[in-house]
């Protein structure tokens, strides 16, 4: 064979790896953020913390804090009122926070995927009165969903989610949450927040895994729940790169919430 042609079949070989490799690079490899964790939204806070304690010269979260929280923390950082006393009420601080979905699809040319979807525009109360947690609204606009595409993005405005239409999802706790433990001393609790969750202007009651910690001075909430598309009137979106998606979805959330 021609040196000429050896030379050429070897590029052609190259530059099939190379376009191979873009094309997993592109479009098969998945930047989907992995599930929400409490380690993780911890770690969040803190970073902000410390970026907030740095641009005001070093000052102390009380010093700092409008809400006037005593600097004299507990182990793992985590700070209260003067005398640990946690009750009243608490909104969400939306600048660690989201609320979001994550969904499998199948895509053409491509295989199975991981959708992630996140909006931080969130808003919501808590109220604790030392024991029990009585009432939690929260409302998410999913008009402000972003995931990895932005077509994805933009179709879920017109169909599937409709947020065009259906802009807010809410949750409102139906039953009290008794906190075992002592959160004031920063140590992660456990518990099950039952309520009812509507998304497409349908409502259903759902139960939602929740993890939470008390972090210099703030509230962190991280949770999940399955839900079935069908139970919320909604329909698979159409596209001629999605071959099917899946009916269950998990919604997840990290709440920041901060005294009000």
């Amino acid at each position: 064979m021609p040196r000429s042609m050896l030379f050429g079949a070897g590029a052609a070989v190259v530059a099939l790896a190379v376009l191979a490799f873009g094309g997993w690079y592109l479009f098969i490899r998945s930047d989907a953020p992995p599930p929400a964790s409490l380690a993780d939204a911890v770690a969040s806070v803190a970073s902000t913390t410390a970026t907030a304690t740095a641009t005001t010269g070093g000052a102390s979260t009380a010093e700092a804090s409008p809400t006037g929280t005593s600097s004299a923390g507990t182990e793992g950082g985590a700070t209260g009122s003067a005398d640990g006393d946690l009750s009243g009420t608490w909104s969400v601080d939306a600048a660690n926070s989201f609320v979001g979905y994550r969904i499998e699809e199948e895509l053409a040319r491509i295989g199975s995927a991981t959708a992630v979807g996140r909006t931080s525009d969130v808003s919501g109360t808590l109220a604790f009165d030392g024991t029990t947690i009585s009432t939690v609204e929260v409302v998410a606009d999913l008009r402000t969903l972003k995931s990895d595409d932005e077509r994805r993005d933009g179709q879920l405005q017109r169909q599937a989610l409709e947020s065009n239409e259906f802009p807010d999802a809410t949750f409102v706790l139906a039953e009290p949450i008794a906190v075992e433990g002592d959160p004031a001393s920063g140590e992660a609790i456990a518990a099950t927040a039952v309520g009812d969750l509507t998304i497409h202007g349908v409502t259903n009651r759902v139960e939602l895994s929740l993890e939470g910690q008390l972090v210099d001075g703030q509230v962190v909430v991280v949770g999940s729940t399955p839900i079935l598309l069908s139970d919320y009137g909604i329909d698979a979106p159409e596209s001629m790169m999605v071959l099917s998606v899946a009916d269950e979805a998990m919604m997840e959330m990290q709440l920041i919430f901060t005294r009000a």
